[in-house]
């Protein structure tokens, strides 16, 4: 079905509109927050079944604690609702779950569960997924300069060892491939502080979507058109 589309190895998608799609409805933000997630759940299964090695998804970043207060804790709800229902089928589809961003300041029984869910499908083969909550890109590459300096006071490498592959080993994502191809939702052109360091070269497919609304259908048409980009990697 899929032999003339190209299917990247490793996705991205920011995942915007769940609040306006609510609001056309009429309807609290939280109902749209809701419906993106079933979206979600149905997304990594068409990705795996597709074949893509890799996803990864914008779900909470650092600036969405601005949000009203009702909001981020029905997000943090959730989150927890999430892990309690879609780990068994995680394991059972050998996929592992994996959170990128930081810990820090979070309730301790979210971490916890992150922990426990990530250690229950570390062994999954068929796809890593990966859930950017609590996520900033800019505080990610603070967090790596800061590691790295570490080791330079350590003694563990010298200042001349810093370079491209030394900084990609210690972000949050370390050990997965940058994204090829990164889909925004909602017609936005943003990239909002999401995998900067990581999206240098990776494509963008703006879908006018709103999340809630995003489809297998419109998944297919993202990595046909992905299919046809000439990624020269700045060569000719």
């Amino acid at each position: 079905m899929f032999d003339d589309i190209v299917i990247p190895k490793h996705l991205a998608i920011i995942m915007d509109g769940n609040g306006r799609w609510a609001k056309k409805r009429g309807e609290l933000r939280i109902n749209g927050h809701k419906e993106g997630m079933l979206v979600l759940k149905r997304t990594v299964e068409s990705c795996k079944n597709m074949g893509v090695d890799y996803l990864t998804v914008y779900a909470f970043s650092t600036e969405n604690w601005k949000r009203p207060k009702i909001e981020v804790a029905f997000l943090l709800k959730l989150l927890k609702y999430y892990i309690n229902s879609e780990l068994d089928y995680l394991k059972e589809n050998k996929v592992a779950l994996r959170f990128i961003g930081t810990r820090q300041g979070l309730d301790k029984k979210i971490v916890s569960m992150m922990e426990m869910i990530e250690k229950e499908t570390s062994t999954g083969t068929e796809m890593v997924f990966s859930i950017a909550f609590n996520y900033g890109g800019r505080m990610e590459i603070a967090d790596s300069f800061k590691e790295i300096a570490k080791l330079i006071q350590d003694g563990d490498i010298q200042i001349e060892d810093i370079n491209e592959d030394l900084i990609s080993n210690s972000l949050y994502t370390k050990n997965i491939p940058d994204p090829e191809l990164i889909i925004r939702t909602s017609g936005e052109f943003r990239i909002s502080n999401f995998l900067l360091w990581q999206s240098a070269y990776s494509e963008y497919y703006i879908s006018d979507l709103l999340w809630p609304d995003f489809n297998e259908e419109e998944l297919i048409k993202a990595f046909k058109i992905f299919s046809t980009r000439n990624r020269r990697f700045g060569g000719i």
